[in-house]
């Protein structure tokens, strides 16, 4: 029977080239298989950090992944797996396709991906994908951050500092902080947290000086809410409090 299975793990933990494994593995054996990914770092292949790499099916945001897979059995007359690369920036309408290759068609299908984004929240892809999943397995490689402790959360850097806010899907480099540059790196949870802290803090501070701005130079561009209560009273207006006209 056929089953959706999803790996997850932190950079560098080598999602990558056990999805390659799988598929030489299969492809030795005399499988059919489709390898497929999404914003990897050669397009149009999976690549190894380790110098491993295979040619692969771009998925774009508009792709039918059941459609691709169904065409290709058409064709090839079997499709025996589907291993996908970069699972966690598939549209979580993509992951419920495939779920449907497992159940509709009959083939098994490996999906690799991170389990976190940079902000510390799950990506839309990789909670859809624990959702349906047959099988959920984090790989056992484990990184460690700077302190030496094991590392759980990846964290984006921009001019060396870790930043928490910014488009969800930014292509970067994984090595050193360039000036200018936007860097990637992996942190443990304590200090992760006490990056996006600070993160934060200085967010904080830049929305604080852009409203003392404001304050000093008030918009009075929109409609005026006036207090009747509050306006003086002309000075030749007075109260005949005699009842009669003199």
């Amino acid at each position: 029977m056929a089953t959706l299975g999803f790996t997850f793990g932190t950079m560098g933990s080598g999602k990558s080239t056990q999805a390659l494994q799988i598929h030489h593995n299969l492809r030795a054996r005399g499988l059919t298989t489709i390898l497929t990914t999404q914003l990897d770092r050669a397009d149009g292949r999976v690549s190894s950090r380790l110098g491993v790499s295979a040619d692969a099916e771009v998925v774009e945001a508009g792709s039918d992944l059941f459609e691709l897979v169904r065409q290709r059995v058409n064709t090839l007359g079997r499709v025996d797996a589907v291993i996908c690369d970069e699972a966690q920036f598939y549209h979580p309408t993509q992951c419920e396709q495939l779920a449907r290759v497992v159940d509709d068609l009959g083939v098994d299908v490996y999906a690799f991906g991170l389990l976190t984004t940079f902000q510390g929240v799950m990506f839309p892809g990789s909670a859809r994908l624990m959702e349906l999943a047959d099988r959920r397995t984090e790989i056992q490689v484990e990184a460690r951050c700077w302190c030496g402790e094991r590392a759980t959360h990846n964290a984006r850097f921009v001019d060396g500092k870790q930043v928490v806010s910014g488009k969800m899907v930014v292509v970067g480099d994984t090595g050193g902080p360039t000036a200018g540059e936007v860097t990637y790196d992996l942190l443990c949870r304590a200090h992760w947290m006490e990056g996006a802290g600070a993160a934060r803090g200085a967010q904080l501070e830049l929305l604080d000086d852009d409203v003392a701005r404001l304050g000093d130079h008030p918009d009075r561009s929109g409609p005026i809410e006036v207090d009747p209560d509050r306006v003086p009273q002309p000075l030749h207006a007075t109260a005949n409090t005699s009842g009669a006209n003199s």
